[in-house]
């Protein structure tokens, strides 16, 4: 496990502490993968700028002793009101990230999400750790997305979250940039290889220390495949744009356990997930990865909430930082949010433990803040704790 640099007290290390720690360690091209956004990253801004803006009401006088934040969604038991969203490519930030961020989790009585582009399998993970939940997303190949679905219900995943806003991949120009793409010529490669080797820490704890790097819930599909690059070359080939709601329905068909539709913005799109078969449904703009300029997460929220949440449970994901981030989602009508980026920069910058200490500290600014606005428990926080 990486060690604590002695400049920063991690013992109450932020999100962006982990994240400037995170920039310091990785290669250029893998921050920029994670940190980065579509084109200008304008909904990447606007995440945060318009959480930011969404100012507390303080009350006092009241009797908030014993506060809890324990909640549950989809009738599972949570701790907090936190789940670790999933993130492709999240194994070469350090390594067998997926299982250190997944133990951290099961701590902290927290869901951790499998993506299908991990570098650790769902196996892997699951014999780590309480079986995850799972991502799919639809493929071309729905022989093999089948399979996965398969493959997850045998490994006893509770939860499957399908991904629906990726019918092409957005335009990323960090990692257009970088050269992170499948098909560079000698000079981007040699660039790639340049940037990797500059980062002596990254490349002994991934490189030499970990396995090879290799897709595991892809491995079936790309047995030939050496390198992560052979399997991009895949994954490449696999985002359908030909995919309609007949799909979800497909995956409703096969899928026997609770369902998750995450990237819904708008509310009329919330109330067919619904119709088809959506447990639950995660108000999401993939982290301002996908089509910028569409609405930060936290302003489409309400609006869903209204649309179905008296049918369904709500969470959202995008630009969620801390402890009073979450406490504003769930004043505007969500049962919970997700995290992507901090629990990456946290496992980069200090492992299983960095993600340990990342969700103690957003629960105890959970804490905090329920206090200073007069709540003693989840359910107290609502519209009328916000200005």
């Amino acid at each position: 496990m990486p060690r604590p640099e002695r400049s920063l007290n991690l013992v109450a290390a932020g999100s962006d502490d982990y994240r400037r720690r995170a920039r310091r360690i990785l290669p250029r091209q893998l921050f920029d993968y994670v940190d980065g956004g579509a084109n200008s990253e304008a909904t990447v801004r606007a995440n945060r700028r318009d959480l930011d803006a969404i100012e507390f009401r303080q009350r006092v006088l009241r009797d908030v002793a014993g506060p809890t934040t324990a909640t549950t969604v989809l009738g599972q038991p949570l701790a907090q009101p936190l789940i670790l969203a999933p993130v492709g490519f999240a194994g070469m930030m350090a390594r067998r990230a997926e299982v250190q961020a997944a133990t951290a989790a099961a701590h902290q009585g927290v869901p951790f999400v499998e993506s299908t582009l991990s570098i650790c399998s769902l196996e892997e993970v699951a014999q780590a750790a309480p079986p995850p939940w799972f991502q799919l997303y639809i493929m071309r190949d729905r022989g093999y997305a089948a399979a996965l679905l398969e493959r997850a219900q045998a490994a006893r995943c509770p939860v499957l979250v399908l991904t629906v806003d990726l019918a092409v991949v957005g335009r990323r120009l960090r990692d257009v940039r970088n050269g992170i793409d499948a098909t560079l010529g000698p000079w981007g490669r040699w660039r790639r290889s340049a940037d990797l080797a500059a980062h002596l820490r990254w490349a002994v704890d991934v490189g030499r220390r970990g396995r090879p790097l290799r897709f595991g819930n892809l491995e079936a599909a790309v047995p030939d495949a050496r390198l992560p690059t052979d399997f991009q070359r895949w994954i490449a080939t696999q985002f359908d744009p030909s995919v309609t709601w007949d799909d979800l329905l497909w995956v409703r068909e096969r899928w026997t356990g609770p369902l998750v539709v995450k990237g819904i913005l708008e509310p009329d799109d919330a109330a067919r997930a619904v119709d088809c078969g959506a447990d639950a449904v995660i108000v999401s703009n993939h982290g301002g990865r996908q089509l910028d300029s569409a609405p930060s997460t936290i302003r489409a929220l309400p609006a869903v909430v209204d649309a179905v949440g008296g049918r369904t449970e709500v969470l959202m994901d995008g630009g969620v930082r801390s402890g009073q981030d979450v406490a504003r989602a769930l004043a505007l009508g969500a049962r919970a949010c997700l995290v992507g980026r901090p629990w990456v920069y946290a496992v980069a910058a200090e492992g299983t433990r960095g993600v340990d200490r990342l969700l103690t500290l957003m629960r105890d600014e959970l804490v905090v803040t329920m206090a200073l606005t007069g709540s003693r428990d989840l359910a107290d926080l609502g519209p009328h704790i916000l200005r």
